[in-house]
């Protein structure tokens, strides 16, 4: 019981920070009344708490060899827990944007843990199960939020989405501290502060540079600048981890055509499968009127193809390349993305169906297998950076997803909008302009830019299969298992 206690304990906290990446997908319309929220106030509730996720996991994911992992994933859950209880408390954007960042700081104490636990715990067939099992977890969460949402929104209020994780916490914490076995990192490891500060400068100021040139134009000084201050801060954290003696990513993998390719396919399915769900929700409720159940409802075509692709695919694809699962995998989430890309002013939900299906069976390929890939390409002693990195790549590609994807939509709407309405139109404000632009010519501009938007998403998608499928040469989407066995102390990595 204590070993698949501990794999409970590990999944329920993974299934509950990767459900708050996507359950706020369709409250965001409430959200907005609520708090008189803007449409860049929407894009930071969802952009502030994947920012930080992706910020600290590898900074975590080294606190964690140091202090222990089982700490800091009880730490993890419960900053989580308070942060959440503060979301459904807030009165204002700010106020719910800065609970979402503290969040996310939980989220990655959590997720920086979870392999790491797993591969301490479990060896040989056990740790293929155990890997299968938290994948099949990690793309269910994801598409499963918005129907969650949906439930909760039109039920209790929204307030409710962030609330229900606090019973959650409770049982994760219980389940962590009596199943799950201490263990650490190799002796001598180093929290990379100056890297993990570079880094999350990096991400934070390219995601606010986007944001903002989609509000005021791509030549207005503060998102050049906030772009520039970006771009420098990537330049340090390659000086910084070239010189670092214990550096949060080794450049040296960069060097290494399957690490890449992995790091390019997670980085893009995030943001192509998952970036665009926004702004086609705001769609559903603002422009079509739906309900937040029944927006949510919309995707279960999503997440219902690839929950039973993922759990059909652990059994029928074991020992399928992993080019082929998550190169495929892309390719069919792309071709998705552009299949949804054909509204007009008079299209309603069911115009998004067939390629909501293409795109779920194409998360139900990628979820299960591309952490395995990921491991694949190192040696088992760096295959804690090689699961940091790639949770990394995800989540850092659903923030910058949701901020390039929304600029495409604004800029596509301003093309035949008035001067603002655009913003106000994709911020849910559609009641406001109805009297002053024409229904049919706000569910065309809508569309149109939601066409655009999934487009480019798509193209990013297609473009990192073809990479995923001429990069990565592994034999199989499987773990590497170490030469010998741990240290009883010491639990590897991975």
């Amino acid at each position: 019981m204590r070993t698949w206690g501990t794999l409970t304990a590990v999944c329920l906290g993974t299934f509950m920070l990767l459900l708050d990446v996507t359950i706020a997908v369709v409250a965001l319309p409430d959200m907005a009344g609520a708090l008189d929220a803007s449409l860049s106030d929407l894009q930071w509730v969802m952009d502030g708490y994947a920012l930080a996720l992706a910020a600290l996991l590898l900074g975590t994911g080294a606190a964690a060899d140091i202090l222990g992992r089982r700490r800091i994933q009880t730490i993890g859950v419960v900053v989580f827990a308070l942060a959440s209880a503060v979301c459904g408390l807030a009165t204002g954007p700010t106020m719910l944007v800065a609970a979402r960042v503290v969040q996310g700081v939980g989220a990655a104490a959590m997720f920086a843990t979870t392999l790491p636990i797993i591969g301490a715990t479990y060896q040989g067939r056990q740790r293929s199960v155990a890997l299968g099992v938290f994948g099949a977890v990690s793309g269910g969460a994801a598409a499963i939020g918005p129907v969650l949402g949906g439930l909760l929104t039109e039920g209790p209020g929204w307030r409710w989405i962030f609330w229900v994780n606090l019973p959650v916490s409770v049982v994760a914490v219980w389940l962590t501290l009596r199943y799950v076995p201490e263990s650490r990192g190799p002796k001598g490891r180093r929290i990379d502060w100056a890297g993990t500060a570079a880094f999350a400068l990096f991400a934070g100021f390219a995601t606010y540079g986007v944001i903002r040139a989609g509000e005021q134009g791509w030549g207005e000084r503060g998102a050049l600048t906030a772009l520039g201050v970006a771009v420098l801060a990537l330049v340090c954290f390659v000086g910084v981890e070239r010189r670092s003696a214990h550096p949060m990513l080794d450049l040296g993998l960069l060097r290494r055509p399957a690490f890449v390719g992995v790091m390019v396919g997670a980085f893009a399915f995030n943001a192509a499968a998952f970036g665009v769900l926004p702004y086609t929700s705001l769609w559903l409720q603002t422009l079509l009127g739906m309900s937040p159940v029944d927006g949510g409802l919309v995707f279960l075509s999503l997440s219902g193809a690839s929950m039973v692709v993922a759990i059909a695919g652990g059994k029928l694809l074991h020992g399928v390349p992993a080019r082929i699962t998550v190169g495929g995998g892309l390719v069919l989430i792309g071709a998705g993305l552009c299949c949804q890309a054909v509204l007009d002013a008079g299209s309603t939900w069911s115009a998004l169906v067939p390629g909501l299906l293409l795109t779920g069976v194409g998360v139900g390929f990628v979820s299960p297998g591309i952490a395995g890939a990921a491991l694949a390409t190192v040696e088992p002693e760096r295959a804690g950076m090689a699961g940091g990195s790639l949770n990394t790549f995800r989540q850092l590609g659903y923030a910058l997803g949701i901020a390039v994807f929304g600029t495409v939509l604004i800029s596509r709407m301003q093309d035949t909008l008035p001067s603002g309405a655009a913003h106000a139109l994709a911020g849910g404000g559609a009641e406001g302009l109805r009297g002053q632009v024409p229904e049919h010519a706000l569910h065309a501009a809508f569309a149109q830019g939601l066409n655009s938007a999934s487009v480019l998403a798509g193209c990013v998608a297609l473009v990192a299969g073809f990479l995923v499928l001429a990069l990565v040469r592994s034999p199989k989407a499987a773990v590497v298992e170490p030469t010998a066995p741990p240290k009883k102390a010491v639990g590897a990595r991975q």
